[in-house]
């Protein structure tokens, strides 16, 4: 009686989720088009209307530390923009691969593990993320709204204020059995309202201050003033650092959701 010597192999972790990296890319290099305007054009629409329209009327001062109106929000849209993007890759798109195409539960039946396909995911988030930051600025440059070479930065800082925001979305969306229907209501009062109101076109000074705790919750805030810090400055070093941590904890508390959320959902 002879034993059947398995020819399989465990994907390693790494190449599981860049495997997951590579599926993503073959459907988006055939499909990139239909993607332009929400990668990359839709922030810059923004910030044409804001910053060369409603900017013409704002004149620089001690608000916008001394900058043009279209300076001072052009890197707070560039994270309001990867804010944005983040939550909508992370909705409907995650929840379509456990119910509605169901391209998880056929990863997950080859050696690919479920971490692995949320890896993968998280990658090609951040890699979305840098190049629409990437598109944005450099649109933006003609414009003149960038005073320096900290727009590297800026877009670094985009990606890290996106994959934020993706993680609790991205865990919320694995927990989802339904339609959806959240996602819509996350759209309308959580995403608009933190885009309108976390110093993306104004300090929260000007918040009344019984209402002004909710803007320090909000992770666009966080990266909003990451953004200026390194491309106008004006922002403290340990103030930076500290919201990097808020940053980085948003995105770790996140993914540990998530990350639980893949297992229980794909394996039981």
């Amino acid at each position: 009686m002879t034993t059947v010597e398995s020819t399989g192999r465990v994907v390693g972790s790494w190449h599981g989720a860049w495997l997951r990296v590579e599926g993503y890319w073959t459907w988006y290099r055939r499909h990139w088009l239909s993607t332009l305007y929400s990668t990359g054009l839709q922030p810059v629409l923004f910030l044409a209307a804001m910053g060369l329209g409603f900017g013409s009327q704002v004149r620089p001062g001690a608000v916008t530390g001394g900058l043009s109106y279209l300076q001072y929000i052009a890197p707070a849209l560039l994270a309001a923009g990867a804010a944005q993007q983040a939550v909508g890759d992370s909705s409907y798109p995650v929840l379509s691969g456990f119910k509605w195409q169901k391209d998880y539960l056929a990863v997950t039946a080859t050696p690919v593990s479920p971490g692995q396909v949320l890896g993968g995911h998280l990658i090609w988030t951040a890699l979305r993320l840098t190049l629409a930051g990437a598109i944005y600025a450099f649109v933006a440059l003609f414009f003149g709204a960038w005073t320096g070479p900290g727009v590297l930065l800026v877009i670094l800082v985009g990606t890290v204020t996106g994959l934020a925001c993706a993680t609790p979305v991205t865990a919320l969306a694995a927990r989802t059995f339904d339609e959806g229907q959240r996602f819509g209501l996350i759209f309308r009062f959580v995403v608009m309202p933190m885009t309108l109101f976390s110093g993306t076109f104004f300090p929260i000074s000007q918040l009344p201050g019984a209402i002004r705790w909710l803007a320090w919750l909000s992770p666009l805030w966080h990266g909003s003033q990451l953004a200026r810090g390194v491309s106008v400055g004006g922002v403290g070093g340990w103030a930076m650092l500290g919201h990097f941590a808020v940053l980085a904890a948003l995105f770790a508390a996140g993914w540990a959701v998530a990350h639980r959320a893949f297992y229980r959902r794909l394996m039981e």
